[in-house]
């Protein structure tokens, strides 16, 4: 290219590059680059200018060189398709005609924070230090997928995506817009993206599907304060993401299916203060998961269905009002639950498994009671399990395991027993005692004791030697046979909760 064919603007640019001068032509520091459609020729490049520089530029002697620009109207296509740019790029509050080519491009540093974009269109770029689209507005979508970020990706108060418009309204739009605005593609796409440090992307807003699935990031993902907005879709697709530390995304507002299956998080998945929105779907998907901790703490009630099946987690901390009315819960597991609560505010959550009755949801949760010492509140989950159950059952089954509740409570209440007991000694004792019933044999036989006859008739092992020398009558010889089926009946059921606690142990 002729220096002769160059604008004045274009020639600032050209001169500061051999230096990495920046060029800051914006009239406020706060002005917004979306209003940059507007801006006269005085701020004006054409892409192709910076693409020549970027390619043939060279530095001046002792200086290192850049494209370091600031409040600039970039026209034409930046095409740098598949090539090798050994200099930084710096585009900060520029306003672009078309989306830049950056399509298996090798650089050494992107930044165009606060921006603003039709698109960005970079699948499988390398960056050897870092990519900022802070702060931008990017109307059309970011294709990343596949990138090889050697430092971190950062998506600060980024807006990406158009949000839908009302009926009979055209779309409100805050940059350039899409070059293809029916385009169906996700708005925001790392997937299969290897980023070397973190991902920070707080206070984000993406109008559509974010897609990060496959991706691996050696930190920390930070959504804090983020929007995903795909209500009926996948507002987070994060399939087998794999990452170093921490997924965080406090005050996370996600409308739309946030999708974690398979994914690997050995430090926190922070669900703090989060928003999950998806009436009629799933709202939650963390099946498959290996995660160390997984807040849901202070959370509004989950709209939407949460799928934790063969999940593990170290840690589960989750209110009960935050659970929705339908979750799965298949073979999750977990080492400890907290916030540490009485069994009673636990067990409604186990009846609203979609798959119905799970023995190992009860299990999983006496386990975890154990682990922290209370063994009162695994033995309510036990109890409730096997109450569970019982609806389960045919109708006869359901009449003995309903016996056994009701008298010992499935040997998980051996007081209940004792009770019953007494009771019926007192009733005993004091009926044969008031009308003793008479000798089978007069000659041979013991003094009569209520007490001890009561006792002969009711425990089926210890004998007393009443029951056979004496003989009731009548309404008498009826109790007498009801205290012999009551102690059968409690002397079984208490055998099989001594068996059960003894098969846990």
């Amino acid at each position: 290219m002729e220096l002769t064919d160059l604008t004045p603007a274009e020639r600032r640019v050209w001169d500061a590059f051999p230096r990495g001068e920046r060029v800051d032509v914006r009239e406020a520091p706060d002005e917004d680059a979306a209003d940059g459609a507007a801006w006269g020729p005085e701020r004006t490049v054409r892409a192709e200018v910076l693409g020549a520089l970027l390619l043939d530029g060279t530095a001046a002697e002792g200086q290192v060189a850049g494209l370091n620009l600031k409040g600039f109207r970039i026209t034409g296509k930046l095409n740098l398709k598949y090539a090798v740019v050994e200099h930084a790029i710096r585009l900060r509050g520029c306003w672009f005609e078309r989306k830049p080519l950056l399509y298996g491009a090798r650089l050494r540093a992107l930044v165009l924070s606060d921006s603003a974009l039709p698109g960005l269109t970079a699948a499988t770029v390398t960056v050897d230090v870092v990519l900022r689209l802070s702060c931008c507005r990017i109307t059309g979508p970011v294709r990343l997928a596949g990138a090889r970020i050697a430092g971190g990706l950062f998506l600060t108060r980024a807006v990406i995506g158009t949000p839908p418009a009302p009926a009979g309204e055209p779309p409100a739009t805050t940059g350039p817009p899409p070059e293809d605005p029916a385009a169906p593609e996700p708005p925001l796409q790392f997937n299969h993206a290897d980023i070397g440090t973190d991902v920070i992307a707080t206070g984000l807003t993406v109008h559509g599907q974010t897609r990060i699935n496959g991706a691996t990031v050696g930190g920390q993902i930070n959504l804090d304060g983020a929007r995903l907005l795909n209500p009926g879709g996948d507002a987070l697709y994060a399939e087998t993401l794999t990452v170093g530390t921490d997924v965080r995304a406090r005050g996370l507002h996600a409308e739309g299916r946030v999708n974690l299956t398979g994914s690997r998080i050995p430090g926190q998945l922070g669900l703090a203060h989060a928003r999950l929105v998806n009436p009629g779907g799933t709202a939650l998907r963390a099946s498959s998961c290996a995660i160390g901790e997984v807040w849901l703490r202070a959370c509004d009630t989950i709209q939407g269905t949460v799928n934790l099946r063969r999940s593990q987690f170290d840690l589960l901390h989750v209110e009960p009002g935050g659970w929705p009315d339908t979750v799965r819960l298949d073979g999750l597991g977990y080492g400890s639950l907290r916030p540490h609560l009485p069994a009673e505010q636990r067990l409604p959550v186990l009846d609203r498994e979609e798959a119905g009755y799970l023995p190992f949801a009860y299990e999983q949760l006496a386990a975890s009671y154990r682990t922290a010492g209370d063994e009162a509140a695994a033995r309510t989950v036990q109890l409730a399990k096997l109450r569970r159950h019982r609806r389960t059952l045919p109708r006869h089954a359901r009449v003995w395991g309903l016996l056994q509740d009701v008298t010992v409570g499935y040997g998980f209440r051996p007081l209940r027993a004792a009770g019953w007991l007494v009771a019926l000694l007192c009733t005993g004792a004091l009926a044969y005692g008031l009308r003793p019933p008479a000798p089978l044999k007069p000659d041979e036989a013991p003094e009569f004791n209520p007490v001890f006859y009561t006792l002969d008739l009711m425990l089926p092992i210890i004998g007393f030697g009443q029951e056979e020398a004496f003989g009731p009558r009548g309404w008498y010889q009826w109790l007498s046979y009801l205290l012999i089926v009551t102690g059968w009946v409690l002397a079984t059921t208490t055998a099989a909760g001594v068996s059960r606690s003894l098969s846990r142990q």
